[in-house]
């Protein structure tokens, strides 16, 4: 590694005991992020709510920093989320929907990008689910199941068991020639793949913190594009929905004019604050740089699992590589070697019958290696 990556590296503890390439699950967070949720816990520790313009100021600066990420237009147009489950939840129910009207998805999307629009049948939704081909979710496939009823697409950044990296750009050109409201679910890519929502005609898009963001569980955000803000009915509506929020006696039901509406209540401000800490990280890496490190470990773990008989399931061409690594060795049981790898101190895991791969940039060829002896 360049000294740059050293000094990443040198912020996560993980290293200590772990080869870990489990971060498309659930990330371990640098000790900037723990610092932040200690200095929380110090500041309302000590202050309680004597300390609101602190932990107001921290929150702002938060969201500053995820505007930046996915260069909104506003940091207005940045709201909070305990998951990336609300996030997608606040279009699918808010969404102003006709019976007998569609939503096209892939087959393969990860369930929490599934079932709330699933749930909309008994309103007379139709969902349509695309099934990949092979590694792949093509364009092609999801432009013809789309018709004059289609309202919304909504896809992964990147599929979680696959590792497929859809062309948002030519996804979001798509839709925006039809009329189609684009979602994009992008857990699987923030903080490890630029994504510009003023590049790319995304209309939404939610993703939880805990996996390439680096921070802890129960801190994401969602964006909304600011046209579509009086068109969704919102969903969560509460104190800090409307724009007078801290006017307690006074019940003034007049809602911001733009994605704060969905922040109703308390946000879980420890986690944004860690999240805070992690970005200025990546930020500060740059995401490019990130992305061009991700990839280049993900290629040699492809070369060097292939030398040891492992068949690498994931497209590997061009721009559709990713962070994840889906792959298998053949005649054995796949559970059983990510049990192997975890007793030999490597973290891997299982999807779809397949051992799945996910580093990130502070990891190191030699931890690949690691990995490597072990599935021999």
């Amino acid at each position: 590694m360049n000294n740059s990556w050293d000094a990443i590296r040198s912020h996560f503890p993980v290293t200590r005991k772990w080869a870990f390439f489990d971060h498309a699950a659930v990330a371990p967070i640098p000790d900037t992020a723990a610092a932040e949720m200690a200095r929380y816990a110090q500041v309302v520790g000590e202050n309680g709510i004597a300390a609101v313009g602190e932990l107001v100021a921290g929150t702002s600066r938060v969201r500053t920093l995820a505007a930046k990420l996915i260069n909104a237009p506003a940091v207005e147009d940045v709201l909070f989320v305990p998951n990336t489950t609300v996030g997608i939840g606040l279009i699918a129910e808010g969404f102003p929907w006709k019976a007998g009207e569609n939503v096209v998805l892939a087959a393969e999307e990860y369930p929490s990008n599934q079932y709330p629009w699933l749930n909309l049948q008994s309103r007379g939704v139709e969902v349509r689910r695309i099934p990949s081909r092979g590694n792949r979710v093509e364009i092609a496939d999801i432009a013809a199941a789309m018709d004059a009823k289609t309202r919304i697409l909504s896809v992964s950044a990147v599929q979680f068991a696959s590792g497929f990296r859809a062309d948002l750009d030519a996804l979001g050109e798509l839709c925006h020639a039809r009329g189609v409201f684009f979602f994009v679910d992008a857990i699987q890519a923030l903080g490890v793949f630029p994504i510009d929502v003023q590049k790319t005609p995304i209309d939404a898009l939610a993703a939880d913190g805990h996996k390439w963001m680096l921070a802890p569980e129960g801190a994401g955000f969602a964006y909304i594009r600011r046209e579509w803000v009086d068109r969704l009915h919102p969903i969560g509506v509460g104190a800090h929905s409307v724009i007078h929020p801290f006017e307690y006696h006074k019940v003034d039901f007049t809602l911001k004019p733009h994605a704060g509406r969905w922040e109703g209540g308390a946000l879980n401000v420890p986690g944004l604050w860690a999240l805070g800490a992690s970005l200025d990280l990546l930020l500060g890496a740059g995401i490019p740089n990130v992305a061009a490190r991700v990839l280049e470990l993900t290629d040699y773990l492809c070369e060097r699992v292939k030398s040891v008989g492992c068949e690498v399931f994931s497209s590997r061409t061009g721009n559709d590589r990713s962070g994840i690594v889906s792959f298998t060795k053949p005649g054995h049981d796949q559970k059983e070697l990510m049990k192997k790898c975890r007793a030999a101190g490597v973290v891997v895991n299982c999807r779809a019958d397949r051992l799945r791969a996910s580093p990130h940039c502070y990891n190191t060829f030699e931890e690949i290696d690691r990995l490597v002896e072990v599935l021999k």
